[in-house]
């Protein structure tokens, strides 16, 4: 029999020995050897992935928690890569695998004709080993190691087209505002081990007391709580990866890479690994509500601002790229009601929706010749039925409609906002609920304006219309059957038994889940108890609103958007957050550059050090060389003197 340590060992490791495979032979392998070595990889690691969450789930496996390798130990502290397998792992690799082995299929039919297909392929089973490193880590070295290796992957991705400026422009933004962020989350490392001299999660977590008291003064006479400084720095890390406000301006850019990977990034890796963490690292957060309100109003501001901006985009995998940021929003206000349960199980289901979402807009770029403006879309849905039927799955998914795989876990977050009591929490209910008909009026604005109404494509690209072929559309639909029954299937174990206890802590004072429970008679009970006046009521309205705006009467919008022109440029522009950015940040860097390559590299390298010394030198010489007569007698005179003055050295010295 396999023992379950080979088991762990070979999920990450089948991953990566497709994508070690397909980069350094691709040429040798060809197109149908890079994608058959890849997507084998993935599907071990899915499958085993399977294994292990039933076992967890349904077996009662204990938790697994052992080192794999010792790299270092220095100073009594021990550098160590090693696996934590629990109920939070166990589910987290299932999702991981699951969304990158449809993408993985859907990728065949998508970049078929691009130069650098195995090479895609290498980088997004790449994607998938440093994400399962991320989550199934039982230590901060191996955990920073993932969280490193996913933005190292996200930046050869998201530039993969390099020559597009456009694209080398969104990686290098991608990687610097992810150096803001990670270099907080560095820091919060650092903090943690100063005070535990640890680096293993359980022993932190069980050192974490001795923090709650303790003081540190980052600042000159103030003195802040460490575990409340090291809970805010971990959650600037978090605030990269995930995107949250202000650290979020590089995701909606990441749509420059193939759509393909855009559903990866943005469904079950990268974003998904400050949620996470934040999740893991519970008992830390639990001793500090300072942290927690910082987290819970980060969260609430991202959620319904950024939605108010996908509202006015015309690109149609940036209005999905902004539902992202949205609903991250969601899941970090559900971490910050201490509800991390609901947090993960709005994560899962939101990797199958949104996965869903991001391939079926790839489908329509395909048939629409890659074209991405909604404006000059329309009618599709006579064209393509299938990307039709699934879109209007991860649509209704998306607006929480009840019943759907994402009515379940929104819902739940809604409740246990509602009834959290930590400071700013009243802020983040209202957020939340009215980003409920935000999030529904952006959604099938974009619904309505491409698959109904007018047909506004041109005749060229009319004629060539027609459905996606079955490499493309297969996927969809396995993502599509998810989409709309996993909420029913697993809300009561994901949220409502002790498939967390083991890897989850929230202090009973806490009490937002309680709330949720008390509400929980069933997934069909939840469901009827939605249909009550509140969310649903204010997802039908956003939807009746772009029904009617889009649709029945579409020159309200531009009668709209004339006398409310101010919020529109405020929309278009992403609240000026890039602007900022360029004027202030960037500008004040180069500025910063200049003067120190200046003062630095012109004055003191090149001019004294560099410059300087070779003018010495060539002084020097000028001086000595008059010495050199060429007379004998000046030549002996000479050392006949040095001799004397050696003499005169020992004798005397």
């Amino acid at each position: 029999m396999v023992s379950m340590e080979f088991v762990y060992l070979a999920i990450p490791l089948a991953s990566l020995a497709g994508a070690l495979i397909a980069g350094f032979f691709g040429k040798q392998i060809g197109r149908s050897g890079a994608h058959f070595v890849t997507i084998s990889g993935v599907a071990v690691s899915f499958i085993l992935s399977l294994l292990v969450l039933h076992d967890v789930a349904f077996e009662g496996a204990p938790i697994y928690n052992q080192s794999v390798y010792t790299w270092m130990i220095s100073d009594g502290i021990r550098f160590e890569v090693g696996f934590l397998i629990d109920g939070l792992t166990a589910l987290m690799m299932a999702v991981v695998t699951g969304v990158s082995l449809m993408v993985h299929i859907y990728t065949i039919g998508y970049m078929r004709d691009d130069d650098g297909y195995q090479r895609f392929f290498s980088y997004i089973s790449l994607f998938t080993f440093s994400m399962l490193m991320l989550v199934m880590s039982n230590n901060f070295l191996q955990l920073f190691f993932g969280w490193e290796a996913v933005g190292l992957v996200s930046y050869l991705l998201i530039g993969f087209w390099f020559k597009r400026e456009t694209a080398i422009y969104a990686n290098l933004k991608a990687f610097l505002v992810n150096r803001v962020g990670d270099f907080g989350f560095l820091l919060g490392i650092a903090v943690l081990l100063m005070f535990t001299g640890s680096l293993d999660y359980y022993e932190v977590f069980a050192r974490a007391d001795t923090m709650v008291a303790a003081t540190m003064q980052v600042i000159p006479g103030l003195d802040w709580s460490v575990i409340t400084l090291a809970c805010i720095l971990l959650f600037i890390g978090a605030m990269g990866k995930s995107a949250q406000v202000p650290l979020h301006v590089w995701l909606p850019d990441s749509m420059e890479g193939p759509t393909p990977i855009s559903a990866l990034i943005h469904a079950a890796t990268m974003v998904t690994a400050g949620i996470f963490m934040v999740a893991r690292m519970s008992p830390l957060f639990e001793l500090s509500t300072t942290a927690l309100s910082v987290v819970i109003v980060i969260g609430a501001t991202t959620a319904f601002f950024m939605g108010l901006v996908g509202i006015v985009q015309n690109d149609i995998k940036r209005v999905v790229a902004y539902s992202t940021l949205s609903q991250l929003g969601y899941m970090t206000v559900a971490l910050g009601a201490s509800a991390y349960s609901a947090a993960i199980f709005h994560l899962m289901t939101h990797a199958f929706f949104k996965a869903l979402l991001f391939l079926a807009a790839g489908s329509v770029i395909i048939a629409m010749h890659h074209e991405q403006d909604i404006r000059k879309m329309g009618g599709l849905k006579k064209y393509m039925p299938i990307t039709y039927w699934v879109s209007l799955i991860g649509s209704l998914a998306l607006i929480g409609f009840p019943g759907s795989a994402g009515y379940f876990s929104k819902d739940a977050i809604l409740i246990a906002t509602k009834n959290a009591d930590v400071w700013g929490a009243g802020y983040a209910y209202m957020a939340v609920l009215l980003g409920v008909f935000v999030t529904a009026f952006y959604s099938f604005r974009m619904f309505f304006l491409v698959f109904h109404g007018e047909e506004r494509m041109d005749e060229h690209t009319r004629a060539h219309l027609h459905e996606t072929p079955a490499v493309v559309t297969v996927p969809l639909i396995l993502l599509a059957i998810p989409s709309a029954i996993i909420g029913w299937l697993t809300i009561e174990t994901v949220l409502f038994s002790d498939f967390f206890d083991r890897a989850i802590i929230v202090f009973e004072e806490h009490g937002a889940m309680a709330a949720v429970a008390e509400a929980f008679q069933g997934p069909a009970n939840f469901v009827l108890h939605g249909l009550a006046p509140g969310p649903t009521w204010l997802a039908a309205l956003g939807v009746i609103g772009a029904w009617y705006i889009y649709l029945k009467n579409p020159q309200l919008s531009n009668r709209i958007k004339s006398k409310v022109e101010w919020l529109y440029r405020l929309l278009d522009n992403k609240y000026y957050f890039d602007r900022f950015n360029e004027t202030v940040f960037a500008a004040t860097a180069r500025g910063v550059g200049q003067v120190l390559w200046r003062l630095g590299d012109a004055l003191m390298i090149d001019g004294l050090i560099v410059n300087g010394s070779a003018r010495l030198v060539g002084w020097f010489s000028g001086v000595v060389r008059h010495v050199q007569t060429g007379y004998l007698n000046h030549y002996a005179f000479a050392m006949i003197s040095g001799l004397i003055l050696l003499l005169g050295w020992v004798v005397l010295g």
